[in-house]
């Protein structure tokens, strides 16, 4: 069973809402990267998204855009990202990892070549938002093939989309909770409660919701009617906040210390 399956099978039997961070790998630094993906681990998350930096990342708000570009000048690109999947896993970090991508790193990899790699690094999990599921068949057939969960994403559209995006969902259904793109908010879109509502008429798959949620109230609401909690832009907010302390060796610990924290208050 992909370990995608096998967390959210645990976390149903045991009553609770999975915990999903983001972090853009490279920010500030890939072996840093790997560091605080130990830290996420040990703070309670359940499931990590491994954001690849890329230049045009039509999804992403001002924080994660700025973490793309920190990460970009260190030439981080798709394989590093999936490299330090590998690298976690030599550090005994056990979750589910899912790689969050833009299709045109994936096209320039050559499909054959990226499931292989994919698979190869432990991955169990694509998160592709620019590709609409119109265009997904070939890419679905091959990570079917290779045992992957392609992860879609649905926002507030009509139930005969809706329906059609999560037809075949594999791992978690990710609900858009915001119209726009990520970042912090505190304020979501007026019928997010009717929206998770139809999704769930569709589809057995667990759903998730994310794009905005950055604090430990905000992650209580949702987990009464999700499976799972996606914070992004909170958690790479945080990792900038603490960069002068993860680049210096002597206040290393304290600036991972600091995500931890964080990332502990939203699983509490």
């Amino acid at each position: 069973m992909n370990l995608i399956d096998q967390t959210f099978s645990r976390l149903k039997e045991q009553g609770q809402t999975a915990l999903i961070p983001f972090l853009t790998i490279g920010d500030p630094d890939v072996e840093t990267s790997v560091r605080i993906i130990a830290e996420l681990e040990a703070a309670g998350a359940d499931i990590v998204e491994l954001g690849v930096p890329y230049s045009d990342p039509l999804a992403d708000g001002p924080v994660i855009q700025r973490a793309s570009q920190r990460a970009l000048k260190h030439q981080v690109n798709i394989a590093a990202c999936m490299d330090a999947a590998v690298q976690a896993r030599a550090a005994g970090v056990k979750l589910p990892f899912i790689l969050f991508t833009y299709y045109n790193p994936v096209l320039q990899f050559g499909l054959d070549r990226f499931f292989d790699e994919v698979k190869r690094h432990d991955i169990s999990g694509l998160i592709i938002p620019d590709l609409p599921v119109e265009e997904s068949a070939e890419l679905i057939r091959q990570a079917e093939a290779a045992e992957i969960h392609v992860i879609p994403l649905v926002a507030p559209t009509s139930k005969e989309r809706i329906k059609s995006i999560v037809a075949d969902a594999k791992g978690f259904v990710y609900c858009v909770s915001s119209l726009g793109v990520t970042g912090e908010r505190s304020s979501f879109y007026e019928g997010v409660e009717e929206f998770i509502g139809q999704v769930r008429e569709y589809t057995d798959t667990p759903v998730a919701i994310g794009f905005g949620i950055s604090s430990r109230e905000q992650a209580e609401r949702f987990s009464r009617i999700c499976d799972g909690v996606v914070v992004g832009s909170a958690i790479v907010r945080t990792i900038e906040d603490t960069i002068p302390l993860l680049q210096n060796a002597d206040t290393r610990q304290d600036g991972l210390l600091q995500i931890r924290k964080f990332v502990s208050q939203l699983k509490a």
